[in-house]
């Protein structure tokens, strides 16, 4: 565990607890702050991506324009791909010490596929391997669609460490561990090397919450809206009760923060939390106490309610709420893969028009 003289909420989160937290950004100066803080990991997505190149355009600017200088018949999606390789690479560079402190179990940065190949294995599988390749301590992001699911045992088994993202249920939650469980078998069956793979299950809860108050709100269910922001602590709950039960080796992480009780809800499980670093300031300026609460159950009178009146959160409460066919189709995924893939888009939009071909009519 890490030593350090300042002590906060998230430090004394991983300090006391087998609970791990990674920062939700690969951004500098925020990785920077939360490794000071007790993360021992970061993600990335296109989202992120696109933010970090605002937030830190000072750090980014003159390579960008090396990269156009040197490769002149690169196109604008080239030059976007090798930025994003490049920003994560950075974050990995960060964390490369927690890393080799920690033997390999932690300290990897995760990056994400290009969503837009939710639909394509092979094209999930290749860039995965790609990506795993650029540093020792790189985690690879692959979605909990229908195709995904077939995706992530393959990476698996070619050695991949994944983190299973778009993903916000039971049912995806499950999949994913029977898929990495799969693949990591396979490996073993070749005596291929497993001890150092950390697989992970995201389930975002934030997305969640946000999808079941949408269809609250679109179908006219009226519920106790102080009963709304349990949906993904339910969730995220029931599906660490099934990891432990039936043993899978994926490690459940809660994303997408939208309250506290994303944080404080789940300290003291053997889960990771990966926090964006304005919630970090503000859980570390909190006064909610660091105790634990993993299995403090959800009161049954708000399962109850969301259950009956909700059917998107039986869908992603129950086991079987959904076939794995079903996983694209879902409300949450839908809306996130539209999310991640316009980040995607935006970021090439971003390198073409103001690197690459900037405004002539704007000095």
């Amino acid at each position: 565990m890490l030593e350090t003289t300042y002590k906060s909420p998230l430090h004394e989160t991983v300090s006391v607890y087998q609970t791990d937290f990674w920062n939700d950004s690969c951004s500098v100066e925020e990785l920077a702050y939360a490794i000071e803080h007790g993360a021992v990991g970061a993600t990335s997505n296109p989202t992120i991506v696109v933010q970090v190149l605002a937030q830190e355009r000072h750090l980014w600017e003159d390579r960008i324009h090396e990269l156009i200088a040197k490769n002149p018949s690169w196109s604008d999606e080239d030059v976007m791909a090798k930025v994003f390789e490049e920003i994560a690479l950075k974050g990995a560079k960060l964390l490369l010490p927690v890393f080799e402190r920690e033997n390999g179990l932690k300290g990897r940065l995760s990056i994400q596929t290009n969503p837009s190949y939710y639909r394509n294995v092979d094209k999930m599988v290749e860039q995965a391997v790609r990506y795993g390749s650029l540093a020792p301590n790189i985690q690879v992001k692959l979605p909990a669609t229908s195709r995904g699911i077939a995706a992530i045992e393959e990476a698996t088994y070619m050695g991949v460490n994944i983190n299973a993202t778009v993903s916000f249920t039971v049912p995806q939650a499950i999949a994913v561990g029977e898929s990495v469980d799969r693949g990591l078998q396979r490996r073993e069956a070749e005596g291929l090397e497993t001890d150092t793979m950390r697989p992970v299950t995201t389930i975002m809860v934030g997305r969640t919450d946000d999808w079941i108050e949408v269809v609250t709100d679109r179908d006219g269910i009226t519920v106790n809206p102080q009963y709304l922001p349990w949906a993904g602590v339910a969730v995220f709950k029931k599906a660490l009760k099934i990891y432990e039960e039936r043993g899978f080796r994926s490690r459940l992480l809660a994303a997408a923060y939208r309250h506290h009780l994303h944080w404080s809800e789940f300290i003291g499980g053997d889960v990771i939390l990966t926090i964006p670093s304005s919630w970090q300031k503000l859980f570390n300026n909190s006064g909610v106490e660091v105790k634990e609460r993993i299995d403090d159950p959800v009161a049954p009178e708000i399962i109850a309610e969301l259950y009956d009146r909700v059917p998107d959160f039986r869908k992603a409460y129950d086991e079987d709420g959904l076939t794995i066919d079903e996983f694209d189709t879902y409300g949450a995924t839908v809306r996130t893969l539209r999310g991640f893939i316009g980040s995607y888009h935006e970021l090439t939009r971003v390198i073409r028009e103001d690197f690459m071909l900037p405004n002539p009519d704007v000095k």
